[in-house]
């Protein structure tokens, strides 16, 4: 009886022994909000992607509350994380929680926001952010028929949130094409907000824009005018739309001004496809989330990840080693063509096509 005790007890032990050292690792995942489509998607492809590599997956939104995702972090530190990837809320406010990881051995790769003022960083995976504002100033000066017409044309600027780093790689890059159209005179800021902190957008909200948006147009434009509007986000596209449409915009009098975006979001898309909103920037979050990837299977493989630049992103430091994918600009001359019939991100029932 006491050799067959023994016996059941010491199979259950080498069980449990092998159910230990079977475990998959935990890879933690901190995404900034569920109010933008783009970040539950790119949540949602890298927790599938993990899951089917044999991790455990921690995925969390902290909904713009950088207490939240302060606390999501720390929870998954506390769980036994072995990597984070986290893209911040706000870019400079996990340092300290960042230290506990280190001094814990988790990795942490920064996604698609740099974090900053932390050594705790190990990689970086985005796309070329400063490309991305010269590709939407880019589609601003083309719908414009720049630089062969006269002008000027009157365009009003908008930026992204100034806790976000990304909103300034967005706001220079398209600034290097615009720049010289306003020095010459061709295009007029009317409002004479031009600097960053003047046109920056906090938290991306749409509301907030079309609030500013309104405010310019009282002031600057009552009687119309308005050829262009530099917005860096589709959400912030969407807010200025509505606050042109509402005073006469799109129609035979007052043609609607070339808008930009980013992020290719439904709604925006299928506002392009109806000639409201003028532009894009289709940044596939499936390739950049299967980046992240690759990044965790080689640091949890001793192996150093793909990178392909170790200039650019300083994050006050170090220059954190980074992987930038490429963004690709999309109007109504391409939408179904990128969209749909090359990378199938949208289907043409999603379109309403």
């Amino acid at each position: 009886m006491k050799r067959t005790l023994f016996l059941v007890l010491t199979f259950v032990m080498v069980l449990c022994m092998a159910s230990v050292a079977m475990a998959a690792d935990l890879i933690g995942i901190a995404m900034p909000t569920q109010s933008s489509a783009r970040w539950i998607s790119d949540g949602g492809t890298m927790k599938d992607l993990l899951l089917a590599e044999g991790y455990d997956v921690d995925l969390q939104f902290g909904e713009d509350i950088i207490e939240n995702q302060v606390a999501q972090i720390e929870n998954m530190i506390t769980k036994g994380a072995k990597v984070l990837v986290i893209a911040a809320i706000d870019g400079e406010s996990l340092t300290s929680i960042l230290e506990k990881a280190k001094e814990a051995g988790v990795a942490v790769i920064s996604y698609d926001r740099l974090i900053k003022n932390t050594d705790a960083v190990s990689y970086y995976a985005t796309f070329d952010n400063f490309l991305v504002g010269v590709q939407q100033a880019q589609t601003i000066v083309d719908g414009l028929g720049l630089p062969d017409a006269e002008g000027p044309f009157n365009i009003e600027l908008f930026a992204g949130s100034p806790d976000d780093t990304n909103a300034y790689y967005f706001f220079d890059g398209a600034m290097s094409i615009l720049q010289p159209y306003i020095d010459e005179g061709k295009m007029v800021v009317k409002s004479g907000q031009t600097a960053f902190d003047q046109v920056a957008t906090l938290r991306w909200d749409g509301a907030t824009a079309q609030a500013r948006m309104d405010n310019i147009i009282t002031a600057h434009y009552a009687d119309g005018g308005l050829d262009a509007i530099l917005s860096p986000y589709d959400g912030i596209s969407i807010g200025v739309l509505a606050s042109v449409k509402n005073v006469g915009y799109g129609s035979a009098d007052m043609p609607m001004p070339i808008i930009s975006g980013q992020d290719a979001e439904l709604p925006s898309v299928k506002s392009i496809l109806a000639g409201e909103q003028y532009s894009t920037i289709f940044k596939d979050t499936r390739t950049l989330a299967a980046r992240a990837v690759e990044m965790v299977n080689a640091v949890l493989g001793g192996e150093e990840p793909t990178i392909n630049n170790t200039t650019t992103y300083d994050n006050g430091v170090f220059i954190v080693p980074s992987y930038l994918e490429e963004p690709v600009p999309i109007d109504a001359t391409n939408a179904v063509q990128v969209l749909v019939e090359d990378s199938g991100y949208y289907t043409m029932e999603q379109l309403g096509l």
